[in-house]
């Protein structure tokens, strides 16, 4: 791209160059410009002749680079969006995604039912591995009243868990390093969620789009992927008051095998809630 160049013109070339590895190119360097611009997306359209400055196209220019090679955009501009909350992420995080949004409705509607029954009481809610602290905060956006205890075993998870959470300003989430329920000991929750490693070692999708760039500690977990939602379930019934509830996110064709291990640890009502696109992502259950 040659200076000068208007808004238009780079937002033009640089669909074009991103066409060929992003079904959202034209969003993609949207974005990417509008981060440079530090505007938003609507301006870039109402400003379209003006001419950004050379250290602004520079700047853009190595991020669409940068995009060309496959890097996420949470990662180029180091921010992602999730439940209506701007969240800082990075490489050392998952990116937040727009399927975990139903994990939260499901956590949302537990405790809000739990609530409605126990109206005095401040309902205690456990996330494991809350990476970006993404569910743990949607939660107590929707929960003023309730107690969330966000932990994850990555010290750099937890520093980016709890500045979000200080950037956001949420005085009722508690961020601690915790390797699941290590740092827990003797409390008790009424709602326990995760969205815990659920991906099979040997899946061919590690190996494209953006989770080739994604940490592996987040993504990947043995025995078919099932291995930290058998743990989790099986030490969870140690943390659960009663009556309360484990609800996991995990894989579109993992809910049966889900379900076994829940039912296989004593959980009862147990059941699977369907994603945006119609497929099983969440498995709930009551401790018995």
């Amino acid at each position: 791209m040659n200076n000068p160049i208007t808004i238009k013109a780079c937002l033009q070339q640089a669909q074009l160059l991103l066409s060929d590895i992003s079904d959202s190119s034209r969003l993609d360097a949207e974005v990417l410009l509008a981060f440079v611009m530090q505007k938003n997306r609507t301006w870039l359209y109402t400003w379209s002749d003006k001419i950004p400055s050379p250290d602004q196209l520079q700047q853009f220019n190595q991020l669409v680079s940068q995009r060309q090679q496959g890097t996420p955009i949470a990662y180029l501009t180091g921010e992602k969006e999730f439940w209506s909350l701007p969240l800082q992420v990075s490489p050392a995080t998952l990116i937040p995604r727009g399927d975990t949004e139903i994990l939260v409705e499901v956590a949302l509607e537990l405790a809000q039912t739990l609530q409605q029954k126990n109206p005095q009481e401040h309902i205690r809610i456990l996330d494991l591995g809350t990476g970006t602290g993404a569910i743990a905060l949607a939660l107590a956006s929707e929960l003023p009243t309730a107690n969330i205890t966000a932990v994850d075993k990555m010290p750099q998870a937890v520093e980016l868990a709890e500045k979000n959470r200080a950037a956001l300003g949420f005085k009722n989430v508690t961020v601690l390093h915790s390797d699941w329920f290590s740092a827990i000991t003797l409390q008790k929750f009424h709602v326990i969620v995760s969205n815990p490693p659920y991906i099979d070692e040997q899946d061919p999708h590690l190996k494209q789009g953006d989770v080739r760039f994604e940490p592996l500690t987040a993504l990947v977990a043995p025995n078919q992927g099932l291995a930290d939602i058998q743990h989790i379930a099986e030490h969870a019934k140690q943390h659960l008051l009663p009556n309360g509830f484990l609800c996991v996110e995990h894989g579109w064709q993992q809910a049966e095998a889900v379900r076994g291990v829940f039912e296989k640890n004593g959980y009862v009502g147990v059941r699977s809630e369907k994603d945006n696109g119609g497929n099983d992502r969440v498995t709930l259950g009551v401790v018995g």
